[in-house]
């Protein structure tokens, strides 16, 4: 099927008043200036919308405009047609109707598009359809996954070395793109950075391999048979982290980094010894991407106000909070590109360091040399530095060195695993620094967690179920009459409801009635004394904020719950 217009799109547009002669003119002349199509300039102008635009052209056209969000389109037939022309002819196998395909496209009335893909597509004859661009990209993303390049290099792999007792470290060493490892690690990392993954599991089991991949926050699972090659890959990422490969019995840590299509990603790799043979996690960090500001990581304006007011007060210790993986290393780099000024000097203690900052003195922690954090923080202080970070409090000594440089006339920021603003003070306790320490040093502490937002293409109403009006009950809200919402899964965040996350913060300044709570070491005093100091909110409470703002759902809400009621209805109780 080869449609036709009649008359140029601007011409039909105008004589249908759907945009007016002047918009038209102007969008000519940024066409001619920038090389895009028309359609997509009227859109960056907001002369039009693109579901306006592309009905307009489904009607003109007499094809079906086709909403693909909630259809589930099958990897094989979309496979009829190769990734590479789909991505550049924005093209997508749909159906396979037998001696027809059903192919959806942003531009169907692009002659030489369509003059590409008839004999690509050929004996089958090609039906059009209507599909907004952004629904396209994601289904490319999906259905063009990589685990099917994984698998067949795997089988690859495991043929060359079927009958082999020890790997070749030569050709697990070679640099070129035809060793069979190298194909296989870069189709991981390519499928990794596709699906927007932040880390990138190996996992040898008694009779296959797993290829787990954290997505927003979630693993991805591929399983693969050929579990011997699971030496092979490990042998390969040690040579390329700098590792110790006659080492297996002993974890390791390194880094290395990898180009992937545009993306330069820094690669942190942790191994350690398991039943049957190495596990490793690598930790994906987009360079490209940049470092986030503070404003870029989502914080509330009233949380951001007040952290900017703390961060400029010349001494103290602010703690950064939350387990790993919830983002407290973005919030610390935020805050030093904000302070990383020419009048101020700036020196970080980092295990590793994770982004490079122009002017800002940055140290790698390496303990098989002896430079632990607590050995560089001495050395820092010699430094004459105006502000600190370190990268982890871990131990007690690093604890006791940080607050000592906080209430010398340092600003010093860092990290600490714990669950809340509340219990990181008495942490530092626990860990044995003094409590008239921690007290005079505490200025403030930022709790962080990540929820998943809804995926905004299948978000649909939803009323809570008996538990969960018993727990907003409990919250002391009258929240009967608000809408919340859930994703109930398409094609763009791969059938699972959600896509992409944001932060949600608490912020517990320090005042006299809990430094009061910390020198008499009173944990519960404390706890009172921060629930009732102005300002403070917990973590659940704005998360609750998003839920009813239709940008996260309740179940991402009682993950962060400081305490969720148990109900039994009569239902359960008949079980």
């Amino acid at each position: 099927m080869r449609p036709s217009l009649k008359m140029r799109l601007g011409d039909l547009l105008v004589h249908e008043q759907m945009i007016s002669e002047a918009q038209l003119s102007e969008a000519l002349n940024v066409q001619a200036a920038s090389g895009r199509k028309l359609g997509a300039t009227l859109i960056a102008l907001n002369f039009i919308s693109e579901p306006q635009l592309l009905r307009f052209l489904a009607q003109q056209l007499q094809i079906p405009f086709l909403d693909i969000s909630q259809r589930k389109i099958s990897s094989e037939v979309s496979k009829l047609l190769s990734e590479v022309y789909a991505r550049r002819y924005r093209a997508l196998v749909i159906e396979d109707n037998g001696d027809s395909v059903l192919v959806g496209m942003s531009d169907p009335a692009d002659l030489r598009a369509l003059d590409q893909l008839a004999p690509m597509l050929a004996p089958k004859r090609l039906e059009l359809a209507v599909v907004q661009e952004s629904q396209l990209m994601a289904a490319f993303d999906n259905v063009y996954r990589r685990t099917e390049d994984i698998t067949n290099f795997a089988e690859k792999l495991h043929e060359e070395y079927e009958d082999v007792e020890e790997f070749d470290l030569n050709s697990l060493a070679d640099e070129t793109s035809d060793a069979t490892v190298v194909k296989l690690l870069q189709s991981i990392f390519e499928d990794a950075v596709q699906v927007r993954a932040s880390d990138i599991h190996i996992e040898p089991d008694e009779r296959l391999l797993r290829i787990r991949q954290r997505v927003d926050g979630v693993l991805q699972e591929h399983t693969l048979n050929q579990v011997k090659i699971a030496s092979a890959l490990v042998l390969r990422l040690k040579l390329m982290s700098g590792l110790d490969i006659s080492e297996k019995r002993l974890p390791q840590d390194g880094r290395f980094n990898i180009k992937v299509h545009t993306h330069s990603i820094d690669v942190r790799l942790s191994t350690m010894p398991v039943q049957y043979g190495e596990s490793v996690v690598m930790r994906l960090l987009d360079q490209s991407a940049g470092l986030l500001s503070l404003d870029e990581t989502g914080m509330p304006v009233h949380i951001l106000k007040r952290l900017r007011s703390i961060i400029k007060r010349p001494h103290g210790m602010v703690l950064v909070t939350g387990p790993t993986g919830s983002g407290k290393t973005t919030t610390l780099y935020g805050a030093l590109s904000e302070l990383n000024q020419q009048e101020s000097k700036i020196i970080t203690v980092e295990d590793p360091v994770e982004y490079r900052i122009g002017r800002v003195n940055q140290v790698q922690i390496n303990n098989k040399i002896g430079l632990s954090f607590a050995s560089v923080l001495r050395t820092t202080l010699r430094q004459d530095p105006d502000i600190i970070m370190v990268g982890e409090m871990r131990d007690q000594e690093t604890v006791d060195i940080g607050l000592r440089a906080a209430l010398t006339g340092h600003l010093v920021l860092s990290t600490l695993h714990t669950n809340d603003a509340i219990s990181s003070a008495m942490r530092l306790i626990d860990m044995g620094a003094p409590a008239y320490l921690v007290a005079s040093s505490l200025r403030a502490i930022i709790a962080q967690r990540l929820v998943r937002r809804i995926c905004p293409e299948c978000k649909i109403p939803y009323h809570p179920d008996k538990q969960e009006q018993s727990w907003l009950t409990y919250l002391g809200e009258n929240l009967s009459n608000t809408q919340f919402w859930r994703g109930q899964g398409c094609t763009a965040c791969n059938h699972s409801g959600y896509k992409g996350r944001v932060g949600i913060f608490e912020l517990l300044e320090m005042n006299d009635a809990m430094m009061d709570a910390l020198r008499n070491n009173d944990t519960q005093q404390f706890a009172e004394a921060a629930k009732n100091s102005a300002n403070f909110a917990p973590l659940s409470f704005m998360a609750l904020t998003y839920a009813k703002q239709g940008v996260t759902s309740l179940d991402e809400v009682f993950k962060v719950a400081e305490y969720v009621p148990e109900i039994v209805g009569d239902d359960d109780a008949a079980i």
